[in-house]
Parts: C-alpha cells; structure tokens; sequence
C-alpha cells in the first residue's frame, strides 16, 4: 500500500523546485502569484477538509473534482472574483504541468484539469482620460512641496513614457540615461523582460531637477528614483500609497475638469498615453513595442479597438513587417501547510 505521507512530501519537493525554477524565469509578481495559489489551495485542504500530510492523496486531493470543490470555495467563501478564480486556477496547472514533466505518473492530473472550465469573467474595461484630465490632474499637487513635486514628475512619467507603476517604482538612478542624444530609461516589464524607454525632453527637465532636488549633485545609482520617505533610499514606495495620493488629487481636478475620473490610479495614465498616441496617428505595431506587449492582440484587446481600427491596425502591421525586411520541506511534520512550506490562512 502506497505511503501517502511520502506521496505529500514528494509533492512537497517538487513544489519546492518548482518555485525556485520559475524564479530564474519569472517576475517576482508571477511568483508571488504561485504561492498565494499554492498557499489557499493547501490551506483548503487542511482548514475545510481536514487533511493532513499522512492523509494526502495526489490522485485525489489534485483530483479534476477537488480543484472544481476549491475554485466554489474561493468564490463563495472567500470572496474572490471570477479572474481571481482564473488565475489561481492557472497556477495549480502550471505546477501540474512541471510535476507532470518530472515524473509520468503525474501527467494525467493536468489532463483532468484542462477539463475544468473557466469561470466567466465581465471583462473591466479601463476608464479613458483625456488631454485636458492629465493637464488638469498635473496643476493640483504644490510643486513647491517636496512631496507635491515628486508626484508631479512620477505622474509626469507614467504619462510621458506609458509605462507600467511597478516599472516606474522599480526604477534606479541607474537606470536612467539622460545625458545622450538620445535620453531614456531601461525598465525591466513583465516576464523579467528589459525594455527601453523613450524620455521626452520636457520630461528630461523635469527628471534633472528632480535629482538634484531628491538624490544631490552625486547621487547614488542604487537609490529608487521615486524612493520611500519612510524606508529612505532603498525602500520602494508602494502602489497602494501612490495611488492613494493620485485619488487625492483627482477629487480636485474633477471640480474644474470633469474628464478627470473620481476612481483615478496610476494604470489610466498609461491607457490615456497609449490611446493618445494611437490617435495621433501611432503605428499600431510600435505601440504595441512601446507598451511591451507579447503579442498585437493584447494591444487591441487593451484599447478595446474596433472591427474597423483593428483592419487599420493589420495593415499598418504589414506595412511595419515591409519596412523591417532585411534588404523547504520538514519530513517529521504531519500539516500539509509546514510540508509545502505554506503558512495558514485563518
């Protein structure tokens, strides 16, 4: 008879490896993801179901109708949204998927989740903000104020370059480049992914001062351009305080410009430039660059574009493609959370 306290620990190892192979590959935002997936799917086991290590069954417990069971447990219990349902449920496949490439006996698990439909999703579209909204949002904060000018350049930046918050908070001194022909910033997306970007020269000014003001004459370039007042130099601000400020300033705007959205964070200066640019006339495949989207559906997706722009889109694509030719586990522990290295969710 099979020991089920080694079919867990085995898991458990794999779980483990897992992990620490997707972190050479993936954003630390994708790994996080993971092991709060892994984190609610365990505790699901041992808080509603009253399992243990020694009790744990990988044909059952990963089973097509156990994960059914915890995905109407997330939503009905726990609250959790449609897409939050969905992307927890793509975790568990991944790491079926890995266990399934270390040892065939497992393969047919992610075959059974394959067979477990997505939840339907109402799809949220972002807000869209015009010209006049980003200039008015720009005159609230006092520049005069350290804090009100850090947020004038931050929302300077996210606007000028459309690029994502985490990307902008993540940057260092280091990473930007301003006295070039040809000024930019080298953000790393998502996927770990490095890309470039673009500084408009207003923006340049803007980020010159800033330094000075914020970093010295000689500034450090391992400090967070946009850095913590509470951690100091190394500490990230995080997107929660940002955008807690950004609604801030858009109550304000709202009473003298109305284009201004009351629920207003970061992501829509992003999705303004980006839908600012495409009408101006943008390529739509060095948008899609700009953006650092995987692929040109996204961007379609993104800016909800029509039937008729998307055939635009296409030919502007063909046209781009012309141009470019070449001419931590404890084996004496019976919870399944200590095995897996998971804390409990009360």
């Amino acid at each position: 008879m099979k020991n089920k306290k080694n079919d867990a620990l085995e898991l458990a190892k794999y779980y483990d490896s897992w992990i620490d192979e997707c972190a050479q590959t993936n954003s630390l935002n994708t790994i996080r993801s993971y092991e709060s997936a892994m984190n609610l799917y365990i505790n699901f086991h041992e808080n509603v179901k009253g399992l243990k290590s020694s009790s744990f069954s990988s044909s059952s417990d990963f089973s097509r109708e156990t994960i059914k069971e915890w995905l109407v447990w997330l939503k009905n219990k726990r609250g959790c949204v449609p897409q939050s349902c969905n992307v927890r449920l793509a975790s568990i496949r991944t790491y079926l998927r890995y266990i399934g490439e270390q040892d065939i006996k497992y393969r047919f698990l992610l075959l059974e989740s394959k067979n477990i439909h997505r939840m339907k999703e109402t799809k949220k579209k972002v807000n869209g903000m015009s010209e006049s909204a980003v200039k008015a949002l720009m005159y609230v904060p006092d520049a005069v104020t350290s804090t009100g000018y850090r947020d004038i350049v931050l929302m300077a930046f996210l606007y000028g370059t459309a690029a994502r918050i985490d990307e902008v908070l993540s940057l260092k001194v280091s990473d930007l480049d301003l006295n070039t022909d040809n000024p930019h910033a080298t953000v790393i997306g998502k996927g770990n992914k490095i890309r470039t970007l673009y500084l408009p020269p207003k923006l340049v000014s803007h980020l010159n001062k800033y330094i000075k003001k914020f970093h010295g004459p000689e500034a450090s370039e391992d400090r967070y351009l946009f850095h913590s007042r509470v951690k100091g130099y190394q500490g990230k601000i995080s997107q929660e305080a940002i955008n807690k400020r950004l609604k801030k300033y858009a109550a304000i705007a709202h009473e003298t410009c109305p284009d201004v959205p009351i629920h207003l964070h970061a992501h829509q200066f992003r999705h303004a430039k980006a839908s600012h640019l495409l009408d101006d006339g943008m390529n739509v495949a060095q948008l899609s660059k700009l953006l650092g989207h995987t692929n040109l559906s996204s961007t379609m997706a993104y800016l909800d574009i029509t039937i008729d722009m998307e055939a635009k889109a296409m030919i502007s694509l063909e046209d781009e493609k012309t141009r470019n030719m070449p001419r931590k586990w404890s084996k004496g522990k019976d919870s399944l959370s200590e095995l897996f290295g998971r804390k409990r969710i009360k």
